[in-house]
């Protein structure tokens, strides 16, 4: 099993959601993070005053799976995500050690 991890920009996220949905994804787990990459924030403007943006909006998706499923929604959250500027994001894959839903018990791929 796997846990990916995606980090992607804020209005990529419906669309995103719809293609994991197409390909069988069940269930993700969504967090509105900040962070800072090579872009190292961005300067705007409010009421006139330009004021740096360090810790720029992010979206975090995390999605556990089965190894079968890995290469199909890497290539999904790729696709989908690009946008082909700076700060498109990353996405982590890590091992996942065992899973139990709580509310029947259920371990590794049957709680997925």
């Amino acid at each position: 099993m796997k846990l990916v991890t995606a980090i992607i920009k804020p209005f990529k996220l419906e669309e995103l959601r719809d293609v994991l949905s197409t390909i069988g994804i069940q269930g993700i787990t969504v967090t509105e993070v900040k962070g800072f990459g090579r872009q190292k924030g961005h300067a705007e403007f409010y009421r006139g005053a330009e004021y740096l943006v360090q810790f720029v909006p992010k979206i975090k998706i995390e999605i556990a799976i089965t190894d079968e499923m890995l290469t199909k929604v890497v290539d999904s959250i790729e696709k989908t995500a690009k946008t082909g500027a700076i700060g498109d994001g990353k996405i982590f894959v890590m091992d996942l050690e065992q899973v139990v839903r709580i509310r029947t018990g259920e371990t590794d791929t049957d709680a997925l």
